[in-house]
Order: C-alpha cells, then structure tokens, then sequence
C-alpha cells in the first residue's frame, strides 16, 4: 500500500527546478516590507507588495500586504488589497479585504468588500480601456 521508494534527493531537485525555470518569465514578483519605492511601477507579471510604494502600479494582478502601503493608483485585472492606498484604483476584479483602507475613487467589474473594510472615495461599476478614453473637447 505504501512505497518504499526513497524521496528524491532535495540537491537534484533544486537543479532540476531551476533548469525548468529559466526558459519561463516568473509567475510574481514580491516586494518585501523593508522596501520602498518611489516611482512608478509596470509588471506583465503578478506583484505581492508588502512594502512601501509611491508611485502608480500597472499590473496583471495585485496582492497587497497588511502593513502596506501605496501612494499612487493601481491598474490591474486582479486586485486584492489588504493595506492603505491613497489613489485611485481601476480593476476588474477587486477583493478588499477587512484590514484595507482605501483613499480614493474605485472603478471595478467585480467587487468584493469585507466587512470592516473602509472605502472613502466613489465607486463606479465598469471600466474602459486606456485606447477608449476620448480627450475633452471644449466647444465655444
């Protein structure tokens, strides 16, 4: 019922691991909570943020940690944000969990609050891409 064949040495697996890796671009990227950045931040990638940003953040997906902090706004399919953000947030899918305080106007396609949570800004259901964005015109 049980095998007796041994493990597999962790040495070989670590090779084997970091071979396979190295033709695929990462998956995420963490920013530690003894970082801090200023400016902004562009990522094809998935960002875990418990540091300090300030500066605007273009991602795929967004995680952010409880001691976080972001001055700046947020564009991403995926969010979910567990510290303060000063700035406004464009996402599609966004999960704001008890511990977030959000400072700043929400636009979203789906919408998740926790309890405890708090928003202080407005939020508004739908978001347009950058290219459908017409710039205004006054007409006299």
């Amino acid at each position: 019922m049980f095998s007796k064949k041994p493990a597999p040495k962790t040495e070989a697996f670590v090779r084997s691991a970091t071979a396979g890796n190295a033709m695929t671009a990462p998956t995420f990227s963490v920013l530690g909570a003894d970082l801090v950045i200023k400016g902004d931040i562009t990522a094809s990638a998935e960002l875990h943020i418990d540091g300090q940003v300030e500066g605007d953040i273009t991602c795929s997906g967004l995680v952010q940690g409880e001691a976080s902090a972001i001055h700046g706004s947020i564009r991403a399919q995926t969010a979910r944000l567990a510290g303060i953000v000063r700035g406004g947030i464009e996402v599609a899918q966004l999960v704001v969990q008890k511990t977030a305080r959000v400072y700043g106007d929400v636009k979203y396609e789906v919408l998740t609050i926790e309890q405890g949570a708090q928003i202080d800004g407005r939020l508004r259901h739908g978001i347009e891409p950058v290219e459908a964005e017409a710039p205004l015109t006054l007409v006299s």
